[in-house]
């Protein structure tokens, strides 16, 4: 995975006041447990403001027509999750919701510093509750 990437990826969201946090190993990484991963994946409030925003962000940092496939609606509905593979790179997972088990106002979230870049990342708490 590419670590400058992921940095400009979540830099983008921040730029753009996107409502998200990391989850999975990404998040495992970012709160100082070393974890190997081929993806990133993201939660995102489901309100289509939001999901607007994300498809500006992952435009800034990718030129793919394909970020337009993108839908709120999709991301509302009975699957609400997406991925998003960039040209040349790793898969984004992008949910709003678990099942009936999570959505994303249901999990807890702390802001860490990456190299400079200030990020909203899953509590420990809420990665077991998630995994559990």
């Amino acid at each position: 995975m590419d670590y400058e990437l992921t940095k400009k990826i979540l830099q983008a969201l921040e730029n753009r006041k996107v409502e998200y946090l990391v989850f999975g190993a990404v998040a495992l990484n970012l709160l100082g447990l070393a974890r190997n991963t081929n993806d990133l994946d993201l939660f995102v409030a489901p309100g289509a403001d939001n999901i607007e925003r994300l498809k500006a962000s992952l435009r800034d940092v990718f030129h793919d027509p394909h970020i337009d496939e993108i839908s709120a609606e999709e991301l509302a509905g009975d699957y609400p999750a997406v991925q998003y593979v960039p040209p040349d790179s790793f898969p984004i997972d992008i949910l709003t919701r678990l099942g009936e088990a999570f959505r994303f106002e249901d999990l807890e979230s702390q802001r860490l510093d990456f190299e400079g870049v200030e990020v909203s990342v899953a509590t420990p708490k809420t990665l077991y509750r998630m995994k559990k």
